[in-house]
């Protein structure tokens, strides 16, 4: 919580009873402790210290994201260059899947799982070059899918390449794994939130199955089928549109002007459209396209609910509430090290998460108003929290000193015993 630097030399270094850092290694990579039996423990303590207060079920989220963990070096296992949105860059990275639960002031980190890429998960190049050594392995994305069209056919008759195909799960099923994991810690959620990435039909199938309303972000590229609604223009002439289908980019300029309406949430106003239509795999569904300005210009925000009742306010107030994870992110990897960690093994990583879970949930306690009112708001931030922190260890080490030297111990020897860490305290 309050380390700048998580590597584990200075962590070992920080800490009192231990100078060498391959004890803090042990306890990640070989100690006898389960992350998920701790992760189960810390959500159900959670839940518990937050019912006051957390929302109504109807009205809690589960946020559904994943992020990118970079590093410099190959050596970490599962590394493997994942693509960044942010700047169209493939940068080394572990790329965890999280679920996080909103439910008014409360946010939650519940559960991650690591995503791995295909031809990492199932060691693709090694087994092409086994099975095909004279092909060249292309580099571009496009020859590369060429490629796989035509090996993998033959690798699947591999069975130890077979054994592998079968442990690869695609983002869509971490993030159906993480849903099923919420509701079986008893999590009570009504809504998941999530982005166009994971707006597939395996996972809508699983959270209609499970009576869960969604949002999410649609690509606008996407397809509606255009008997399922009918557009009127400004003079209130239907629109009659050329196929049977129609790109949602391409919906927006048939639409009026006089048919979007301003829409308040918190303190930012939007000029939103709304519909029901009927996507392909998806079912009937409310769109909503939403400008930031009354003069409709920059990019719109187009959102998809499974809920066609909701109104156009309700499914932009349900979906902002995604931000949370971004906070989580942006304080798990500036406050706590979420990204920082050096160890090598899959395991330490994962134990690593683990605490950097733990830490962020003991904090955002610390963060919550101790009012009895519902709803109420945070008192301060994860990094207020975190400087909270830092200032009571050095509390703690100043009343230390003060007691030793209370008790008649010399200066130099409470000082050797602090810097030394290992020297018994000696009797004056």
């Amino acid at each position: 919580m309050v380390l700048p630097n998580k590597s584990l030399a200075n962590i070992a270094r920080c800490i009192l009873d231990s100078a060498d850092k391959t004890n803090l290694s042990r306890f990640l990579s070989s100690a006898p402790w389960q992350e998920a039996e701790v992760n189960d423990r810390r959500i159900r303590y959670a839940l518990e210290q937050t019912r006051r207060h957390r929302h109504r079920k109807a009205d809690s989220v589960l946020v559904l994201d994943d992020t990118l963990c970079e590093h410099v070096g190959s050596l970490f296992a599962h590394i493997d260059r994942h693509y960044n949105h942010s700047d169209g860059t493939y940068p080394l990275a572990h790329n965890p899947v999280t679920s996080v639960y909103v439910s008014g002031p409360v946010r939650i980190p519940l559960d991650l799982r690591v995503y791995r890429r295909y031809e990492d998960m199932t060691q693709w190049e090694r087994f092409v070059t086994k099975h095909f050594p004279d092909q060249v392995i292309p580099t571009t994305k496009k020859a590369r899918t060429a490629l796989h069209k035509q090996v993998d056919p033959v690798l699947m008759t591999d069975p130890e390449f077979a054994a592998l195909h079968a442990q690869f799960q695609t983002k869509i099923a971490l993030a159906i794994e993480l849903v099923e994991t919420a509701i079986r810690h008893k999590v009570p959620f009504g809504v998941v939130v999530f982005d166009s990435w994971y707006l597939a039909e395996a996972l809508v199938t699983v959270l209609e199955r499970r009576r869960k309303a969604w949002v999410s972000i649609v690509k606008k590229n996407r397809n509606i089928e255009t008997n399922s609604f009918e557009l009127r223009d400004a003079a209130g002439q239907p629109i009659r549109f050329a196929g049977p289908h129609i790109a949602v980019e391409d919906l927006i300029p048939h639409i009026p002007a006089d048919a979007y309406r301003a829409v308040t949430v918190g303190k930012a106003t939007y000029w939103c459209f709304t519909l029901v239509v009927r996507l392909a795999t998806l079912g009937k569904v409310r769109l909503v396209i939403s400008f930031a300005n009354a003069e409709r210009t920059g990019t719109a925000a187009l959102l998809l609910s499974n809920r066609p009742d909701w109104s156009a306010q309700k499914i932009l107030t349900t979906y902002l509430r995604r931000w949370p994870t971004e906070t989580f992110y942006q304080d798990g990897k500036g406050h706590l090290g979420l990204d920082a960690y050096r160890m090598r093994s899959a395991e330490a990583i994962g134990k690593h998460w683990c605490l950097v879970f733990v830490a962020y949930t003991f904090l955002h306690l610390a963060c919550l108003a101790p009012s009895l009112t519902k709803g109420s708001p945070p008192i301060k931030t994860i990094g207020d929290a975190c400087r909270q922190q830092a200032q009571a260890l050095i509390e703690r080490l100043l009343l230390y000193v003060h007691e030793r030297l209370l008790q008649g111990h010399p200066a130099d020897v409470v000082f050797a015993h602090l810097f030394a860490k290992q020297r018994p305290l000696l009797t004056p």
